[in-house]
């Protein structure tokens, strides 16, 4: 794994061991980063489910103003941090906070702030917690206008979402579908 584009193109990511986390392919990274394009300049991101952190130092490396990366796995968090202080070395303080805390934690610590873009991609079998999370981020007022959600799951998956939330794009990747969201009426 490696960042694709940006001030950090060609960097190594590293995940952590073991079978809890699936780390976005390079492919899907990519495709999805093109669809996003220009949205993603200065953008304020938030990745709940951090794995190795790969969506958003992405992210922060094609300009991203900040991003927040949550996982409650201490391995996973070892590796987003490794992986975010390779990435932007000296700007990591500036740019980025890394929180060990699942996603219910994370939105509660995160109080008062506001996301341009955000990741979701927990382990395929929490169904359940993509609609909870972008309940409790609407409820947080955490989504900022505009904001774009990119959500990754199984592709044959029925995910349930809040009314709030509307599905604007998917694209399959093999066995794996990508959601692109907003909030409904924004």
């Amino acid at each position: 794994m490696r960042i694709i584009a940006g001030e950090a193109k060609g960097r190594t990511l590293f995940a952590p061991q073991g079978a809890q986390t699936r780390p976005t392919s390079d492919k899907i990274r990519g495709s999805v980063f093109n669809i996003l394009g220009a949205r993603v300049q200065g953008a304020r991101v938030l990745d709940l489910f951090g794995g190795s952190g790969a969506l958003a130092l992405e992210a922060l490396s094609r300009g991203s103003g900040s991003a927040v990366i949550a996982d409650s796995s201490r391995a996973a968090v070892q590796a987003i941090d490794r992986n975010a202080r390779g990435v932007l070395k000296e700007e990591f303080d500036s740019r980025c906070c890394v929180l060990k805390a699942d996603y219910r934690a994370a939105i509660a610590q995160l109080a008062g702030e506001s996301f341009d873009l955000v990741f979701l991609d927990p382990p395929y079998r929490m169904l359940e917690a993509y609609g909870d999370a972008l309940a409790r981020l609407t409820a947080a007022k955490a989504l900022a206008g505009g904001c774009v959600i990119v959500m990754e799951r199984q592709k044959a998956a029925v995910v349930p979402l809040p009314e709030s939330i509307v599905v604007t794009d998917t694209r399959c990747y093999g066995d794996t579908a990508v959601d692109f969201a907003a909030l409904r009426g924004v």
